[in-house]
């Protein structure tokens, strides 16, 4: 097997990127949703864009070109395998999930700081055209 690491992200040249960064910002970060608790012990701040209200739960648009920013927290996830592959099923992701998916995982740059940090995120796949932007980028704080 032929593992390659560059700065965060490590590459499996058969397989896929692996990744031990998870960004979160919404029903993931309530105490109440039992995700949120697998991440918490499972796993041993904001990034560009636009976050939305779509009812029972927000969504994410990565944009580096508009002012604003998503805010959330940061998990180093111990098997980024199995806990994305839990999580794609929680956030509706994958070929066996309903077509066209509610969210799509992709690796994205997260400020820290002054720093970045590659990490996944689930992030809107559908129009956003009729739901509210939440203004703040915090939605546990709408």
């Amino acid at each position: 097997m032929s593992i390659r690491c560059m700065r965060y992200l490590c590459f499996d040249i058969r397989k896929m990127i692996i990744n031990n960064y998870l960004f979160v910002y919404g029903t993931l970060l309530d105490d109440d949703n039992e995700f949120g608790r697998y991440l918490e012990h499972n796993c041993s701040f904001y990034a560009k864009g636009r976050l939305y209200d779509i009812g029972e739960y927000p969504g994410a648009v990565a944009d580096a070109l508009r002012p604003g920013y998503v805010y959330g927290s940061i998990y180093i996830m111990n098997d980024a395998t199995e806990t994305l592959k839990l999580l794609d099923d929680y956030e509706g992701f994958g070929e066996e999930q309903e077509q066209p998916n509610l969210f799509v995982r992709e690796v994205i740059e997260v400020e820290i700081d002054v720093k970045k940090l590659a990490c996944w995120v689930y992030l809107y796949n559908l129009a956003t055209d009729n739901y509210p932007p939440v203004l703040s980028g915090k939605y546990l704080s709408k």
